[in-house]
């Protein structure tokens, strides 16, 4: 079963263990997360779901943590 990514296009391969799933993937080709819904192999639902600020918070809180270790500063 294929779908294609809101954001980009790309056509995200799933494995037959998605055949009765609810909830998040990531494209492989640009990150973005949809949320999906199929059941007995077929899709029934596909949304864009739009970047969590909290995506942001973490990878800020990783890079100050690298400057913090010893590392480069960015």
């Amino acid at each position: 079963m294929k779908i294609n990514c809101l954001s980009c296009g790309f056509k995200v391969d799933l494995a037959d263990a998605y055949d009765n799933y609810e909830g998040q993937i990531k494209c492989y080709a640009c990150g973005g997360t949809l949320e999906i819904k199929t059941q007995e192999g077929s899709v029934r639902s596909v949304k864009s779901v739009p970047d969590s600020p909290n995506a942001e918070v973490l990878e800020v809180v990783e890079v100050f943590n690298q400057g913090r270790g010893g590392g480069r500063k960015p």
